[in-house]
């Protein structure tokens, strides 16, 4: 009886599991892709306190809000894009068309609040083309937005020629440079977290976005499943569209000038935030928090460099290019070591319990 009471007092071997399980949830946080951001956005503030005085300034954060605003709003879109297993290059370039259009039209007498929808129509219309392309025709979305990149950047040029308009009112200019309530915070930089909220939810919380991640992870699947394939991506590419026409509105208002010649190199600076971001460039995979802390991140490095007194603006695109090819290349190293693990562990399943 002793013996059995003393068997029926020792305590199960299994009472440390939580803090294994709490271990465990702690270590999947860490190695989220996010925390990674986070870290580096850390690091990046550190680094430019130490360049400049001025870097961790309201002003620093004011004027390197209002230099990414307009990459900012077209990387919201384009995540949709990229997660669906779909590329747009020509973002840049429709945002330089709708600026045009913008000019144009404004010459022509018309009050700017009837141009600004027909800017944001000319936008839908463009990402139109481009979705019917690669849905209806089956065309590759890298392929037809290279294409699409010289074409309506070319017809910019034809809209306004090497001319800019630099006469609209000012209480349009003073909403797109200035700031909101009185605060430091740039009214475009409200106008983005308006729309990130938007875009968050609608990937985040809703069957639309379900649908989008299981196109990119598996689009033949997702057909078989009773998914409108084409009309989805038909439908983000008119989003991505309309997005970038917006952004055109926004820079014009903001530098009080709209012309052909804006926005070049736009487009890699979106993607990198995109990829960067952690969603992966083969679909199925990011969120808007990721992209949000890249866009974070590419600012605080670009206004470091800018208000240093001994590194080149040359870095700037140095270091996008190379941000670039890592957030192509982290992921993937990263999900080969985690498939790598999860082998190991179904090989050596005693090992892992111990």
């Amino acid at each position: 009886m002793q013996a059995e009471t003393a068997t029926q007092g020792t305590p199960p071997a299994a009472a440390p599991a939580p803090p294994r399980e709490g271990a465990t949830r702690l270590r999947a946080a860490l190695g989220r892709w996010e925390a990674l951001l986070i870290g580096l956005i850390a690091i990046t503030l550190i680094a430019g306190s130490t360049l400049s005085e001025e870097f961790l300034t309201a002003d620093s954060f004011t004027t390197g809000s209002l230099d990414l605003s307009e990459v900012a709003l077209m990387a919201l879109a384009l995540t949709l894009v990229i997660v669906a297993a779909e590329i747009d290059l020509s973002v840049a370039s429709m945002l330089a068309l709708s600026s045009a259009l913008m000019a144009d039209l404004w010459n022509r007498g018309l009050p700017l609040e009837l141009i600004m929808p027909i800017c944001l129509l000319a936008g839908a219309l463009c990402g139109a083309f481009n979705g019917f392309l690669v849905t209806r025709l089956g065309l590759p979305s890298l392929a037809v937005t290279i294409g699409t990149f010289a074409l309506f950047r070319g017809l910019a040029y034809v809209v306004i020629g090497d001319e800019s308009v630099t006469d609209f009112p000012a209480t349009w200019t003073d909403r797109g440079f200035g700031n909101f309530a009185g605060t430091f915070i740039p009214n475009t930089i409200v106008l983005f977290a308006i729309l990130a909220v938007a875009f968050g939810v609608v990937l985040h919380a809703t069957p639309f976005g379900r649908s989008i991640y299981a196109i990119g992870a598996n689009q033949e699947a997702a057909y078989f499943a009773g998914l409108r394939v084409k009309r989805i991506k038909l439908t983000l590419f008119v989003v991505s569209g309309v997005v970038a026409a917006l952004a055109g509105i926004v820079i014009s208002l903001r530098n009080s000038t709209a012309a052909a010649n804006v926005g070049q190199g736009f487009e890699l600076t979106a993607i990198t935030a995109v990829l960067l971001g952690g969603v992966s460039i083969f679909g199925g995979r990011g969120t808007i928090l990721g992209v949000i802390l890249a866009l974070f991140l590419l600012g605080a490095i670009q206004k470091a460099i800018l208000l240093s007194e001994s590194i080149s603006s040359y870095w700037i695109q140095i270091v996008t290019g190379t941000l670039l090819v890592g957030s192509v290349l982290g992921p993937n190293v990263a999900r080969r070591a985690r498939e790598a693990r999860r082998r190991h562990a179904h090989q050596h399943p005693l090992e892992e319990g111990q």
